[in-house]
Formats: C-alpha cells, sequence, structure tokens
C-alpha cells in the first residue's frame, strides 16, 4: 500500500491538463512512442474535435523512484464548469490534486472552485505553472497569485512546459514524495466505492471502483451495498490504456469489476462493493448528489421509438452520472422524458453522443430551470415545465432560483461585464482585486437567465479573458408570466416559455420573427403569435405559396377570372382547417441563439 499514489489534476479550461497527462504517460513509458498522440487520454471523438475533456480518465502508471516500483493511479478531470460533477467524483477517489494553472493566463474561476473541493476533501495540492514557454507568459506574476492563494512559498510552485516537457520529470518526484500513500485497512471487510461505470454491449456494465479497506479477488462473491444485488468477479483489472486483469486489488488502489451485470438500475455511481460472506457495516459516505441546473424535454423523432430512447438513457446515465431524466409527455411530441442537465453545454454534449454512440435521434425542447410555484390553497409545487402550470388564478407568487456567481475578468472588461450582470438582473455583491488588473465580482444572478447564452456574451465582451462558476444558492420571488406560442390559433407546447415579465415582449416578438424564416411555407397563410394568457403580444404571418390560377384566362370577361379566384379561396380555407404545421428541430434551437 505504501507503494500507492492516487491523484488528480484540476484546472480551469484549456489550462493543459490532458497535455500534461499525456507527457506523465510518456516519462513513465505507460505508453510506447507508437501508439502516442495528442490529448491520449480523450478518447471521445467529440473531445478530439471540441478540444475539451468531457469524462474522467483514470489510468495507472508504474515510476521507480529511489530503486522502489510506484504505482500511480492518475486521474485527468474536465475544466469547463457543465462537468464539474466528474471533477467532484475524481476528488472523492483521490489522495492528492496537481493544481494546474496557465502562465499566460494566471488563476481564473474553475482553478479557484475546483481547489476549494479538493481542500473540502482533505487532497494534498501541488501547484503546477504550465505554459512556461510561452511567449505570453507571466510566470513571476501568477506564481505570486498562486502563493496568495495557496499560502505556499513561490519555490513550492513547479514551472513546467508540458508542451515541450521542460520541467515535468520532477513533478513525478513530487507526487510519490508529497502526495501520502492510501489511509485504509488492508485486514478489514471489503469497502470499495464506485467513482465511474460504462456499458459494454459484450461484457455487460463494467464499473471503476476505489478499494477503501480491504482487497478483492477474482471469483469472489460480491454485492453492491445500496442496491443489495450479489455477484461474482468475473473479471477484475487495473486501468492502463487498455483493461488488464489481474487477480487480485489491494487495498488503496484503483481497478475495474465486470460480473456480468446486465441492467443499469443496479450500478448506482457512488455506490460501495463489498463481500458477501463479511459484509461493511456501513456505505462510504461523501458522494455529493447532483444538482441539475436546467431541464429540458427529449423525445423521439419516431413516437415508436419511445422503449428505444428509455434503453438508451439507461445505458448513457452509467457513464454519465450528472444526467438525470424522468417520463413526460407533450401535445405537440408525444411521448418522451424531461432530462436535467448541468448547462448548456452539456445538453449539446448529451444530443450529439446520444446520436453518436446510440443513433439515436432526439428532438429537444427548449431549456428551462425549475420553479417554486406556490399556489392559493397553500401547496408548493416544483414546475420543471410551463405547461405543468396551474391556471392563473390559482397562483399565489412563484420563486425561482438564484445562483452565486464568481466573474474574474481583467479591468479593462470591468464595465462591459457589469452592464452584462445588470441586464441579466444582476446584484453586485462584492469586489475583490486579485493583482492591479484583475478583479474578481461577486453577482447574485437568477439562474434562468444564465442558462441560454450568459457563457457566450462573457467571453465574447471580455475577449476571451473573464471567467465564470457559480452555485446555486436558493429560491427568492419573481414576476414570472407564462408565454404561449401559438401556430393558427393552436398552442405549440414545446416552445412555451416561463420567463420574466419586462422581458416577455421583446422575447415575444423575437420568437415569431425567428419562426417566420424557420417555418417552411404552405399552401395557407400561418399566423405565429406570442401570448400571455389571453393577450395576444406579437404577431408574424407566413404567407401562402400561391398558384397564379387566372393564368389561363387570356383575354374575356371579369367573372371567369373572379369565379376561379373564388373557387381557390374556397379549397385555401378548407385547406386551412385541416392542414397541420410541421415544426422543424432547428426552430427549438434556434430560440436558445435568438440574439
Amino acid at each position: 500500500m505504501k507503494n500507492i499514489r492516487n491523484f488528480c489534476i484540476i484546472a480551469h479550461i484549456d489550462h493543459g491538463k490532458s497535455t500534461l497527462a499525456d507527457r506523465l504517460l510518456e516519462l513513465t513509458k505507460t505508453l510506447s512512442d507508437r501508439d502516442m498522440e495528442n490529448q491520449v487520454l480523450d478518447d471521445m471523438d467529440l473531445e478530439k474535435e471540441k478540444g475539451i475533456t468531457i469524462k474522467s480518465h483514470a489510468i495507472q502508471m508504474d515510476y521507480v523512484y529511489k530503486g522502489e516500483t510506484y504505482k500511480l493511479n492518475l486521474i485527468d478531470t474536465p475544466g469547463h464548469v457543465d462537468f464539474s460533477y466528474e471533477v467532484s467524483r475524481s476528488i472523492a477517489s483521490c489522495e492528492g490534486a496537481l493544481l494546474v494553472v496557465d502562465a499566460s493566463q494566471g488563476v481564473q474561476a474553475q482553478t479557484i472552485s475546483n481547489l476549494y473541493q479538493a481542500v473540502d476533501h482533505g487532497l494534498e495540492i501541488i501547484p503546477v505553472l504550465n505554459k512556461i514557454d510561452m511567449d505570453s507568459a507571466m510566470v513571476e506574476v501568477v506564481t505570486d497569485e498562486v502563493c496568495d492563494l495557496l499560502g505556499c512559498e513561490p519555490e513550492d510552485v513547479y514551472k513546467v512546459s508540458a508542451r515541450t516537457g521542460e520541467g515535468v520529470a520532477p513533478l513525478l518526484d513530487a507526487i510519490v514524495e508529497k502526495i501520502p500513500a492510501p489511509a485504509g485497512d488492508p485486514e478489514a471487510p471489503l469497502q470499495a466505492l464506485i467513482f465511474d461505470s460504462v456499458f459494454n454491449s459484450f461484457r455487460g456494465i463494467i464499473a471503476y471502483f476505489k478499494i477503501m479497506n480491504g482487497s478483492i479477488r477474482k471469483g469472489d462473491k460480491v454485492k453492491f451495498f445500496n442496491t443489495g444485488k450479489e455477484y461474482v468477479a468475473d473479471e477484475i483489472g487495473v486501468l492502463k490504456m487498455q483493461l488488464k486483469p489481474t487477480d487480485t486489488i489491494g487495498c488503496g488502489d484503483v481497478g475495474y469489476i465486470i460480473s456480468g451485470i446486465k441492467s443499469a438500475a443496479e450500478v448506482k455511481v457512488g455506490d460501495t462493493i463489498t463481500h458477501v460472506e463479511a459484509p461493511c457495516d456501513a456505505a462510504i459516505a461523501g458522494f455529493e448528489e447532483v444538482k441539475p441546473m436546467l431541464f429540458a424535454g427529449m423525445y423521439p423523432v419516431q413516437a415508436d421509438r419511445y422503449e428505444d430512447l428509455r434503453a438508451t438513457l439507461e445505458k448513457f446515465q452509467l457513464n454519465d452520472a450528472s444526467f438525470v431524466y424522468e417520463p413526460e409527455s407533450s401535445l405537440a411530441l408525444g411521448f418522451g422524458f424531461r432530462c436535467g442537465f448541468l448547462g448548456l453545454l452539456h445538453m449539446e454534449i448529451v444530443q450529439e453522443r446520444l446520436f453518436r454512440e446510440f443513433a439515436m435521434d432526439v428532438i429537444t425542447t427548449v431549456p428551462n430551470v425549475s420553479y417554486k410555484v406556490y399556489t392559493t390553497k397553500g401547496e408548493v409545487l416544483d414546475v420543471h415545465n410551463p405547461s405543468g402550470l396551474p391556471a392563473p388564478t390559482l397562483i399565489e407568487h412563484i420563486e425561482e432560483p438564484y445562483i452565486k456567481a464568481q466573474i474574474i475578468t481583467n479591468t479593462d472588461f470591468y464595465g462591459p461585464v457589469m452592464k452584462l450582470c445588470m441586464d441579466k438582473r444582476g446584484t453586485l455583491k462584492g469586489e475583490h482585486y486579485i493583482t492591479a488588473n484583475r478583479v474578481e465580482l461577486s453577482y447574485e444572478l437568477p439562474l434562468s437567465e444564465i442558462v441560454f447564452d450568459f457563457y457566450d456574451k462573457l467571453k465574447s465582451i471580455s475577449k476571451g479573458y473573464a471567467s465564470f462558476d457559480y452555485h446555486l444558492m436558493g429560491y427568492r420571488p419573481a414576476k414570472l408570466v407564462k408565454l404561449d406560442i401559438l401556430l393558427n390559433g393552436d398552442p405549440a407546447d414545446a416552445l412555451s416559455t416561463l420567463i420574466h415579465e419586462d422581458h416577455a415582449y421583446d422575447f415575444g416578438r423575437k420568437i415569431c420573427l425567428k419562426l417566420k424564416d424557420l417555418i417552411p411555407r404552405q399552401q395557407f397563410d400561418i399566423a405565429i403569435q406570442a401570448a400571455i394568457g389571453a393577450k395576444i403580444i406579437a404577431r408574424e404571418t407566413v404567407r401562402q405559396v400561391r398558384k397564379d390560377v387566372t393564368a389561363k384566362c387570356y383575354g374575356g370577361d371579369i367573372t371567369r377570372k373572379r369565379k376561379l379566384l373564388e373557387k381557390q379561396k374556397e379549397g385555401k380555407k378548407r385547406m386551412r382547417q385541416i392542414g397541420t404545421v410541421q415544426v422543424p428541430q432547428s426552430a427549438f434551437m434556434a430560440v436558445l441563439k435568438l440574439d
């Protein structure tokens, strides 16, 4: 046990976590030169395309230090705020963390929030300054920032360039020296924490775990503590680039178990594995429940694929524990699921992964957050969907979720950032100058205002220099109204939203204009209206496609032309009564990008 080190790499987006992991794998010769590629742990196509880490990746390396071989279990984590749940799970299964800071960018919001999480779990922090080979690197300035943040000495900060490999070798020695070996009792009953799982169509479900106490052998009878189900450990092993089977895994080590589990409901991330004969007394605590920030409906494109979608979401949830769903139905779209996400990027990635990995095409409705509705009868309802809102006469008041946001920006963009937050109904709670030209702003903002385009706007007005992190702080009363979109008088419930009274008129007008461009023209006029209750606040018309029925009348009496036009008018009227309007999927997504 004393030769095991479990650590993760945490940082803000694009500060070079995955590149640093590449260098560590190279130095420990975990991979041959032939198999090496950039960001080798990011094994999903999406991760390579977007250049971000979406999943945490665990891998074991062997390193010889002073004549002894050490097992280093590394977890490379995502940096985007939408995948912070992955980070919290990685931190729960480690004893130390490398805190990577970009020398050209300095300390940013995710750096701070990930650091606080690691400190709360009692992890040993090793500060690393990355990208020192860049021309724009401010090594001394950023070193001082890191020292202020951690209360350490400048010589404790390791200066590396993950791209060139400069300064990475001493980092491996530091991991062995500074990060403590896992604490645990090898003789105690088995207690192992499941921190991730994947679905394999041949082997069933593969669960990744870290052993806190005891040890496990191949062929042992094990049970999962929370579900109470019993299995035989058909195969256990360690996580190299591929899964590598072994006969036994000891205390403090990280590994995987395959026991032919077919049902996704039986494996829960955060569950405890123990032996059937000598079980442990209690499950391992310290695993936080995921709190979805925004909700959207997902419906199969073909209504008869509802059961396929259910099976797909079950399998998908194994690999993404921050994704939650429950069944719901809609008037326009039939049966589907109400899904909870951590943010807009998370939602986009889920949709893309369902299509790529499971060939499942889905329609996603306009996302919204969950509100608390207080009725005149004294009930409190959780409303995730505008169609679930009670009648206006029964509502006493509505409360919406608020967040506490930390924004770190350059002082040059101080004004535009404040204006953006004020436009989003934010209140400034405090400001703190980290250095002479970098300021940290604390804001309280309604969650519904930031889920759509806040992050994109913040990046564009600050030329990519502002960073943003947030957490939920509770609910507050708000003046909200339900905005319905009517197509030819029929409400399209997938497009209805709950919105602040002051923004309703503006938003309604923009949606109508946008839909006018997106809905294909029919043989009859289509009226697109935005309504609050019975009051119409905006209207656009998609003009009909007309055929010139009088073209064959050359010369002759005007009554002949009128007779043909009247006949056409009757036909159009009949068509309008039975015609239906199809809303394309692009319309649902375009509503998010109204500006």
